[in-house]
């Protein structure tokens, strides 16, 4: 019908399990390799999402999501674009380090760091508002390139966060419960209304 604005859908999805995942290492935007169960985890996503007629997957370009990407797409078999403002948080001086070692030499720093949610700032990185801002602005533009698609976003649990979080209204502080569960995918759509959530942990791994 003439003047319907199209509906694009963008599921988002984690990269796979990768070995700072298993040691509890900050990333950010460093990279570390998938772990054997994290490639597996990759080839189940990609049974899983046969079922779903995609149109094309966004990637950030960071290594553990295009490998994730790549071991997926055997089985899906559509066009990847890559897009750096899908990466992770640059978390800085952190990077490389565990919660544990922070809690143990930076705790009045980290505690200020945490009270503040959307301000979070690790030294030398970027705050939270700035990951929402990139990683909005790459989906408003993926729904200006390839209107009413279905579009899988392989990227990283910050942004995910940082998407899902803004949309819903939630302040990232630790008083919050946990609601997006590990190893599962989450829809947002973009209508005329603009980018808004339309199911979280909607599917999982078996």
């Amino acid at each position: 019908m003439a003047g319907e604005y199209p509906v694009t859908r963008f599921a988002l999805l984690r990269h796979a399990e990768t070995e700072w995942n298993q040691h509890k290492r900050i990333q950010g935007q460093n990279n570390s390799p998938l772990t054997p169960e994290g490639e597996i985890q990759a080839r189940q996503w990609g049974q899983l999402l046969k079922a779903y007629r995609w149109s094309r997957i966004i990637a950030s370009d960071a290594g553990r999501a295009l490998e994730t990407t790549a071991l997926l797409n055997a089985s899906l078999k559509v066009p990847v674009i890559h897009d750096s403002r899908l990466r992770e948080q640059d978390w800085g001086q952190w990077t490389g380090k565990t919660v544990a070692q922070l809690k143990k030499e930076v705790p009045r720093l980290l505690a200020e760091m945490v009270a503040g949610g959307w301000r979070f700032f690790p030294p030398g990185g970027e705050d939270r508002n700035a990951v929402w801002k990139r990683s909005q602005s790459a989906l408003k533009d993926a729904d200006q390139k390839w209107p009413g698609e279905k579009i899988l976003v392989v990227t990283h649990e910050g942004v995910i966060k940082c998407l899902v979080y803004r949309l819903c209204g939630r302040q990232f502080l630790p008083t919050e419960p946990p609601f997006l569960f590990s190893n599962h995918l989450h829809w947002l759509i973009h209508d005329r209304e603009g980018l808004r959530l339309e199911e979280i942990n909607a599917l999982k791994l078996p």
